[in-house]
């Protein structure tokens, strides 16, 4: 038993301490804008639930660093299976959130977001096919292509379909490009797609999106959808207030204006930017891109330098969910981008988004550890 654990503490020790430091960093700056977001409306819950979350992130990040990946992607029938019945699940138990979206499964009052923890699988699966296929039949063949398209495909519309959540979707969508672009896939198959989502748009448009998303989509660029500022642009009009009011160094923690009075809904989860902009100003702002792009950029490092593709493209695909996640986030906050319910990563309150994110990179400090070229093998002769 000692040596076991003597064995396990070595093998600990070669987890990428620096990414989870990075991580640990931001989402204790998190907290603090948090407490301040939610101290209007008496937020220690909130608090509690983020501090475990971080807690229960860390263990589970050492624990996603020893298990190798490549035993879940063996596994891809059950994980799949499994993936898809999760998020099929908010047909029966989901429940509205802040956005409005049937998003949430909630049991003794703990909420969980499926399409948010299924990032994880599809990253996973997707790497996992993409290498498989490369060494088949070739990443260009149109029945390869096919493949990959369904398996996206039903993640994408059953998100759609059984949430109505565009945000959460529209990480898979760009998850998806992104692995497929590092991939190889060859670039004639992206002007192809392009073209079949431009046709396929007037449907999404016209049958599946609600007038109140398509709102929110044209706000940003359409003044006419709300003139008054009164509707589905004054949470942002009054975030881009906070913004600017906060100037170079802010109001001061805990006193700004708009977020002291609550004027922002959802300012602890979707519009967090916007808190650190009033109160902490340019600076606070400018930390909290500092700390994502370092984590970004840690995890596309350690995927370049692990020789091995799958693990070369399951870090492509949590840069890829980390970047447009904060992109779009941002952007929402400077009425830049629609509103569409993204968590800024790491600094949002929510539990599952959290929790998520930290077994996100354990996986990926997981294949730092192990960066032996010889796991790609096992996919080469399927």
């Amino acid at each position: 038993m000692k040596k076991l654990f003597s064995a396990l503490s070595e093998y600990l020790k070669k987890a990428d301490s620096v990414l989870l430091i990075l991580c640990v960093i931001s989402t204790v700056y998190g907290i603090v804008l948090i407490s301040s977001a939610t101290r209007a409306y008496s937020g220690g819950n909130y608090l509690f639930v983020q501090t475990f979350s971080l807690i229960l992130g860390v263990f589970l990040y050492y624990l996603f660093s020893v298990i190798d990946i490549g035993l879940i992607a063996e596994k891809w029938k059950i994980v799949f299976l499994l993936s898809v019945l999760f998020i099929a699940s908010l047909r029966i138990f989901g429940v509205a959130g802040g956005t409005g979206n049937r998003a949430w499964i909630r049991f003794l009052g703990i909420g969980v977001q499926p399409a948010e923890v299924v990032k994880i699988p599809f990253c996973i699966l997707l790497a996992k096919q993409v290498v498989y296929l490369s060494g088949r039949r070739g990443l260009g063949h149109p029945w390869s292509v096919l493949q990959l398209a369904v398996h996206f495909g039903i993640y994408f519309a059953l998100i759609l379909v059984v949430s109505s959540d565009l945000g959460s979707a529209l990480v898979y969508f760009f998850i998806f490009f992104a692995v497929l672009f590092v991939g190889g896939m060859p670039i004639y198959w992206f002007l192809l797609g392009g073209a079949a989502i431009a046709a396929m748009a007037p449907f999404l448009w016209n049958y599946v999106l609600s007038d109140y998303q398509k709102n929110r989509i044209l706000a940003p660029y359409d003044p006419s959808i709300d003139p008054t500022g009164l509707g589905v642009t004054w949470q942002v009009n009054q975030g881009k207030i906070a913004l600017a009011s906060g100037q170079f160094f802010g109001q001061g923690l805990y006193n700004g204006t708009q977020t002291q009075s609550g004027a922002i809904t959802q300012q602890h989860t979707d519009f967090i930017f916007s808190v650190a902009g009033e109160e902490l100003g340019l600076i606070g702002c400018f930390f909290i891109i500092f700390l994502l792009a370092l984590i970004i950029i840690r995890c596309v490092r350690i995927g370049i330098r692990c020789n091995d593709k799958m693990g070369l493209l399951v870090c492509t695909g949590m840069a890829a969910m980390l970047t447009f996640q904060a992109l779009i986030n941002i952007g929402m906050c400077l009425g830049l981008t629609p509103v569409i319910g993204l968590t800024l990563p790491f600094f949002s309150y929510g539990g599952s988004s959290i929790v998520t994110l930290y077994v996100a990179m354990g996986i990926v400090s997981g294949i730092k550890m192990r960066p032996q070229p010889s796991r790609l093998s096992r996919y080469s002769s399927m």
